[in-house]
């Protein structure tokens, strides 16, 4: 029944074609179908595992399916968090010859999860909080490069654990479009109404189903957005006058852009009159700073609050070596340090452990608790033996947030010399009583 199926993809796979195309997604069995938690969605959705990876499917019409895995193939072009598209199938037929709906087919974001798999009445109001921080930041993103998204919500939008942060990822971009001129103030405003509006409503709707903290007050978590928007949004796009004698204060807003994540590729900078101010005007903001600085020092794919910390620790180490090695360069101590400190501690984690957290946040981890303990013993403690102690005490206990269910352990990580470019590269855990811990 496959003479008509028509696959559209950037990169054919052939195992697209192991998939039962000719069954209505509603009818795939437990064989094809691999349960994890997700968001709703005005369509049906089911995860399946393919060749080796788990893959998100989604029933819509050709003409959305189409134009949804073009605007996100455009966004990745454009280094926004979002989700990778893998194709659009459609053409599909049942086995009565009767027409099925066409799918679109993204991977699955590792180590994430919609935020229903998140709130719960146990959820402290600060993580709530930092979940609608996150989406702002996205919405920031999104609305720098000119997308409209339209629809806005917290179902639209994946999660990921960012050194006790969240990294947000837009999942759903069937009504966004981008604009090359970029966005009017109206747009934004549009957009930022409609994200208040839908978070506002998907928290009463948790609150009804007594899984979201009493403590919690769903209309004022759903307004922080707007708060936080405008704050980074300012930030990135005010000019700012200040006086001439103050010109370390140019270093400052560097600085406090470079902690939201972003980098300044070009500064607008002229006197007033009589030479008596600055203006700075952000021309160019690209996100990321940390994350690129880590990965090209050190090959290590992490978010960007993962590799701030990480790169605190890094330039601790550099600054050490360098007064007691000054001939030996910055990009060879870096390699060193992801040998002699980063792999091992992550590779420290026990085979059973591996699935808990994602190598740069388990590091994290340990950064985190070596500073606990070294507060309570009043002294430095050895990071080997705070990672022993995190393991024993913390990581033992944690939920697992592996992305993929059902396929066993074999490799969990494997560290490869930096010289080749694979760094690090992680297998996900299994783990088939997910759903009863989320």
């Amino acid at each position: 029944m496959r003479s008509d199926l028509r696959i559209t993809s950037a990169v054919m796979d052939a195992t697209l074609l192991d998939l039962p195309w000719e069954v209505p997604l509603e009818e795939w069995t437990e064989e094809d179908v691999v349960q994890l938690p997700k968001g709703i969605s005005r369509h049906l959705v089911r995860f399946a595992r393919l060749g080796g990876r788990v893959v998100a499917i989604k029933e819509t019409t050709e003409e959305m399916a189409s134009r949804e895995y073009s605007m996100l193939r455009r966004l990745q072009r454009l280094d926004v968090p979002c989700v990778e598209p893998l194709a659009v199938i459609s053409g599909r037929t049942g086995a009565d010859g009767e027409e099925l709906d066409s799918v679109l087919v993204t991977r699955h974001l590792r180590f994430s999860l919609p935020y229903r798999a998140l709130y719960s009445s146990s959820m402290k109001r600060d993580t709530a909080q930092r979940l609608v921080d996150a989406l702002a930041g996205l919405l920031v993103r999104l609305h720098l490069v000119g997308f409209y998204w339209g629809d806005v919500s917290l179902s639209n939008t994946l999660f990921r654990r960012d050194a006790g942060a969240f990294a947000a990822y837009l999942v759903d971009a069937e009504t966004g479009t981008l604009e090359p001129s970029g966005l009017s103030t109206g747009r934004r405003e549009d957009d930022l109404e409609v994200a208040r509006v839908n978070i506002a409503g998907e928290l009463l709707d948790l609150a009804a189903g007594g899984r979201l903290d009493e403590s919690i007050d769903p209309v004022a978590v759903a307004a922080s957005i707007v708060e936080q928007y405008r704050s980074l949004w300012h930030e990135l796009m005010s000019d700012e006058v200040i006086d001439a004698s103050e010109r370390w204060r140019i270093s400052a807003r560097i600085e406090r852009l470079n902690a939201l994540g972003y980098d300044i590729e070009e500064l607008a900078i002229r006197t007033g009159d009589g030479g008596t101010t600055v203006n700075i005007q952000p021309k160019v903001v690209d996100p990321g700073h940390h994350h690129r600085r880590l990965q090209g020092l050190t090959g290590i794919d992490a978010e960007e609050n993962q590799a701030r910390r990480m790169l605190n620790d890094l330039d601790q180490y550099v600054a050490l070596q360098h007064d007691l090695r000054p001939t030996v360069g910055d990009e060879a101590l870096a390699n060193e340090w992801f040998e002699r400190v980063f792999a091992p501690i992550v590779e420290s984690v026990p085979l059973e452990l591996r699935g808990k957290l994602e190598g740069p946040e388990v590091f994290h981890e340990v950064l985190e608790h070596r500073w606990y303990l070294s507060e309570q013993r009043q002294c430095e403690v050895p990071l080997e033996e705070a990672a022993t102690s995190y393991i024993e005490t913390q990581l033992s206990f944690r939920r697992d947030e592996a992305a993929l269910l059902g396929v066993p352990v074999t490799t969990a990580i494997s560290v490869v010399p930096i010289e080749t470019g694979a760094i690090l590269l992680e297998d996900e855990d299994d783990d088939p009583d997910w759903r009863d811990k989320v």
